[in-house]
């Protein structure tokens, strides 16, 4: 991780997404999908039975993949999708699973 260069470019998002979305293949498809978007962060499934996500990049690429954390992979069943704006001066390289 590294630095910031200019704060107003990134935009970072803290979500949680909760229904039927752990043991369907939701952070591998978070992982392909962040990719494809160009969006770094990472994905992680909590105790609870939700997944977490971290997402940073520009504010579209953003927006496109919060609306993709709104359906998921086929076999995951989304119930809600809560998210916020998180500050932050790390930059990630990547989107990862951990």
């Amino acid at each position: 991780m590294k630095k910031l260069d200019r704060v107003d470019e990134v935009e970072t998002i803290r979500a949680r997404v909760t229904g039927r979305v752990q043991g369907v293949g939701f952070r591998a498809a978070a992982v392909r999908q962040a990719h494809l978007l160009g969006v770094t962060g990472w994905v992680r499934n909590d105790p609870n039975g939700s997944v977490e996500v971290l997402l940073q990049g520009g504010h579209d690429r953003v927006d496109r993949m919060l609306s993709w954390l709104h359906v998921g992979p086929p076999g995951a069943r989304v119930a809600e999708v809560a998210h916020a704006t998180e500050q932050t001066e790390r930059r990630y390289d990547r989107f990862e699973r951990i």
